[in-house]
Parts: structure tokens; C-alpha cells; sequence
């Protein structure tokens, strides 16, 4: 069996025993006819609430929230749809689109004209949100029982605050979009690491598909629905990356509308655990570094046996990155079973440490090797991963390994489609 995986922007075709694998897919659904008419029309015709161009008075100041560029967000439709809503009402130096990074590395010119275009760089100002910059923050107070809430400047001095996101399920967060374009996207590093905690990060219900009642997401809704946005938009994209549906208007609601769709599309069940599963973290650029590519490997390690074999493909051509310290957190213990001890026994957050904690605990179940060509053997060994070469090959070997009735999964789109075992 001949499976393309997803994987860099030129994917990896791998041949995996047909007998003994299941592959997993996101359903099919077929992409809008028109992107921007699609947009433009849940402008106008909002999920719920009232329209863009009725929320927004002349002379107003706007913020806009946006992906970074690890992100599939389609920028380059949704923001010229939302800047030609706002024409005539504001004008284009009262407008800032603000890249919700995070504590991710701000983007290069080159990377913001790649992810906007040369037409919006040109029509208003596209700023970095920079999490360590105490002077671009605003303090608004603590929420959420123990979050100290910081965000950026721009965004809460703004008169019009609308965020602009894609839903897919999350491997902690529940669903991406919606309420996290606010917190963690445009927060101070204070306010995401105790949002990224030891404790809500390690709840069984911080995962994949969840939002209520999962500490990690309850806080994020908090802090927008405190701190305010005056409209939401929200894409759910194919494995091509192209607009399938839009949800726009009030952001929980809206977002929760989102969230059902997107489990319809991207949550799959299957009746039984696996031996060995092969996964990817949905190639450009979601799979840009090994940080992200951690939301991979969780997808695979819910339908895998412990003690199993997962193996990701995942190109890393930024490497581990470089910048931030998820590598030194990741190095810092001999083991993975180390590393979580030593994680929840700290009683403060660090930098990357969740990404960490995640992974760990997947290390911690099951043997992970990585196919990558972004990071060398003695990289990924010091992360305590495993390298393979060939896919197809370490697959029968494993197979061969833990017995004759071992079974398979296959993820091409890695975290694009998080399967879950049916209850009995």
C-alpha cells in the first residue's frame, strides 16, 4: 500500500503493509467556490450577532489578530476581505494588523509578505507581537483564578478588536482559533506561562476536541470574553489548505460553532488501539520545527498501545528552532520519565515547557522515532528520539518486532485528523 504523507511542501510517499494497516484521513469536504465571496459574505451575514460594518463607527481605531506564519491561515483572503468591510469607515492609518506569535519568533519581512501580500503591507501597518516586550504590554488584570493577564497595547487600546483564525482540534487547547488569537497569541510571556502551567497542561481533559471543563481553554475564553472582542472569524480548511466553511460574528459563539463543525471533520474514531502508528505533522508549514511537531506526535500517541513504536515524519527545516528554549528544556534531563518528574515538581513555568511536558509524557508511553531532513541523529538522540531513514523499512521491522497480530496507523495529515477509540 503506497501512502503520500504529509510532509514539507513536496510530501513523502511511503509503502506500508496493506493487510496490516488503517489508514486515517480527514472526511472529504468540498472546498467554498469562491474563497473571498465566502468571506465576505459571513461578514455581512455573520453566525451570530450583527455584521462587521455595524460594529464599527468612523474614526475608529482597529486591531486585527492574525496567525503567524506556522500557521495555514488563508491571510491572504480573509484580511483584504475584512480591510475592504472596514473602507469608508475608518481609515487605513487607524488600522494595525498584529501577528499573534506568541512566544514563537516574530516573522521576516520576506515571511509577512509571503503570509499578506505586498497590498496589505502597503495599505496598513502589519506589527510582530513580541510576548517579552514589557513595553508593548497592557496589564488588565488577573483571571482565571491565577493567570496574571498582560496583553499587547495596540491590540487592547484599540477601539475595534476583530481576530481572525482557523479551527482544528488542538492537542491541549481542544480547538485552535476563536478565543486563543487573544491569549496566548497576544499575551505577555507571564500570562502564557501560567496559562501553559504544569497543572492545567497535565489535566486529562487539556486534549484534543475538548474546550468546556478543560482548564487550559476555560482560561483562554476567559481572558477574551474579559478583555473583549468585537468580532470573530474563523475558517475550517481542507488538506490542501483551502476554506471549506466560515464562521464569523460573536467570538464563543461563533467559535463554538466552529469547534462542532470542525470535529465533524477532523476527529475520526477507530475501534481499537495500534501497535505501531506513523504520523506527520501536516507538512508546510505546520511541520517548519520540531516544536510544532510535537501536536503530531500527540495525535498519533491517543490510538497507540504503550510500549508501541510511533514513528513522525516531519521535514524540521527550522530545526529544533534555535530560538526559545524548548531545546535546552527538552536536553536538561536524562530521560523523558526525568523530564516530567523534574517538570512537575518545578513551581514555576518556563519558556517551552509545555511543548516539553506533552511530548515527554508520549515518550514516556511509547518508542518515538522522527524522519526528518531538518535535524541530524545526534540532534534528535539529545531529545531523546529516535532517527529512521525509510519509513516503509522501520515499519515492517517493527511490525516484525512486537509480533504477527501487530497492527498499524497510518495519519498522513498528522494533527489534520485526530482519531479517538470508540467506547465500548
Amino acid at each position: 500500500m503506497r501512502v503520500e504523507l504529509a510532509y514539507g511542501e513536496t510530501g513523502l510517499v511511503v509503502d506500508l503493509p496493506s493487510d496490516r494497516t488503517t489508514v486515517v484521513t480527514p472526511r472529504h469536504v468540498a472546498p467554498v467556490a469562491d474563497e473571498r465571496a465566502a468571506v465576505l459574505r459571513a461578514l455581512r451575514r455573520p453566525t451570530v450577532g450583527a455584521p462587521l460594518r455595524e460594529r464599527v463607527r468612523p474614526g475608529q481605531r482597529v486591531a486585527i489578530s492574525i496567525c503567524d506564519g506556522t500557521r495555514p491561515q488563508p491571510r491572504r483572503v480573509v484580511v483584504p476581505a475584512v480591510l475592504d468591510e472596514l473602507d469608508g469607515l475608518v481609515d487605513a492609518d487607524d488600522v494595525v494588523v498584529l501577528v499573534a506569535t506568541g512566544t514563537h519568533r516574530g516573522n521576516t519581512a520576506e515571511e509577512l509578505e509571503e503570509m499578506l501580500g505586498r497590498d496589505v503591507l502597503e495599505r496598513v501597518r502589519v506589527v510582530n507581537h513580541d510576548a517579552r516586550d514589557t513595553d508593548a504590554l497592557r496589564w488588565v488584570g488577573q483571571m482565571a483564578g491565577d493567570v496574571p493577564v498582560w496583553l499587547n497595547a495596540e491590540w487592547i487600546d484599540a477601539d475595534v478588536r476583530i481576530t481572525t483564525g482557523f479551527v482544528e482540534p488542538h492537542f491541549f487547547a481542544g480547538f485552535s482559533g476563536g478565543p486563543k488569537m487573544v491569549a496566548p497569541g497576544l499575551a505577555g510571556l507571564d500570562t502564557v506561562l501560567a496559562l501553559h502551567d504544569a497543572r492545567r497542561i497535565g489535566d486529562e481533559r487539556a486534549t484534543w476536541g475538548i474546550t468546556v471543563g478543560n482548564p487550559v481553554h476555560d482560561a483562554v475564553r476567559t481572558i477574551a470574553a474579559a478583555t473583549g472582542v468585537d468580532f470573530a472569524v474563523d475558517v475550517l480548511l481542507d488538506r490542501q489548505q483551502r476554506i471549506v466553511d466560515v464562521f464569523a460574528g460573536d467570538l464563543l459563539e461563533e467559535h463554538a460553532a466552529a469547534c462542532v463543525a470542525a470535529k465533524r471533520v477532523a476527529m475520526v474514531p477507530v475501534p481499537a488501539m495500534f501497535d505501531v502508528v506513523v504520523t506527520t505533522n501536516a507538512g508546510f508549514p505546520l511541520d517548519q520545527n520540531l516544536y510544532q511537531c510535537v501536536k503530531g506526535m500527540a495525535a498519533g500517541a491517543g490510538i497507540l498501545r504503550p510500549g508501541g513504536t510511533l514513528i513522525c515524519a516531519a521535514e524540521c527545516r527550522d530545526g529544533f528552532p534555535d530560538h526559545g528554549s524548548y531545546r535546552e528544556v527538552l536536553a536538561s534531563a536524562p530521560s523523558p520519565q526525568d523530564l516530567l518528574h523534574s517538570i512537575e515538581a518545578r513551581t514555576t513555568t518556563v519558556p517551552d515547557q509545555w511543548q516539553v511536558q506533552v511530548q515527554a509524557r508520549v515518550q514516556a508511553k511509547a518508542r518515538v522515532l522522527l524522519h526528518t531532513s531538518g535535524l541530524a541523529p545526534h540532534d534528535l538522540a539529545a531529545a531523546h528520539l529516535g532517527h529512521t531513514a525509510d519509513v516503509g523499512a522501520t515499519v515492517r521491522d517493527e511490525l516484525d518486532r512486537l509480533g504477527p497480530d501487530a497492527i498499524l496507523c497510518a495519519l498522513p495529515e498528522g494533527p489534520q485528523t485526530i482519531p479517538y477509540v470508540e467506547a465500548t
